[in-house]
């Protein structure tokens, strides 16, 4: 509570004064590791950049025991070789990864059942090892057409008896 002006204070009693802060600088975020526009990298091997890519995994987490694995088929495999298709599906919408993306890329690819045996017989060697193997995930990443990431995960279940078609590999 402040004193009243009339009453006497001694000297060192008063209130000094604070020390005044300069007003703060401007700021602008411009980190060297921000990426806009059409200066993102591209090329290959780079990917897709997008946004909250890490909760790809907790949703490939939630479809796990839905997946149909044929033996000697790894569970670790499959997301990792699916999780590409997942996020560039949802880099190419400017969004982070949902649920639909991670359902299409593990139908496109047979894992949620009803797959052909050929395509079954297809992804065998080309899941083997591919949780270790960066290189490997791009080229399973690589082969589905930008096409292919525009339909819905219904349209890929219809469509998945053709599945080269789905994969740019004709047929």
């Amino acid at each position: 509570m402040t004193q009243p002006e009339y009453v006497p204070i001694a000297s060192a009693a008063r209130v000094r004064p604070a020390e005044r802060l300069p007003p703060a600088r401007p700021w602008i975020a411009a980190r060297p590791a921000d990426l806009h526009g059409p200066d993102n990298p591209s090329g290959p091997g780079l990917g897709t950049p997008g946004p909250d890519q890490g909760y790809a995994l907790k949703l490939a987490r939630e479809l796990a025991g839905r997946l149909h694995l044929t033996e000697g088929e790894r569970l670790d495999d499959a997301v990792a070789g699916c999780l590409g298709v997942a996020l560039r599906r949802a880099a190419r919408f400017g969004r982070a990864p949902v649920i639909w993306d991670l359902e299409l890329a593990f139908t496109l690819w047979g894992f949620l059942g009803d797959a052909p045996p050929d395509l079954v017989e297809e992804r065998a060697e080309l899941f083997k090892g591919v949780a270790h193997d960066y290189w490997d995930q791009r080229a399973i990443t690589d082969r589905v057409p930008d096409a292919t990431l525009r339909l819905t995960p219904a349209q890929v279940r219809e469509r998945l008896p053709q599945w080269r078609g789905l994969l740019g590999a004709g047929g």
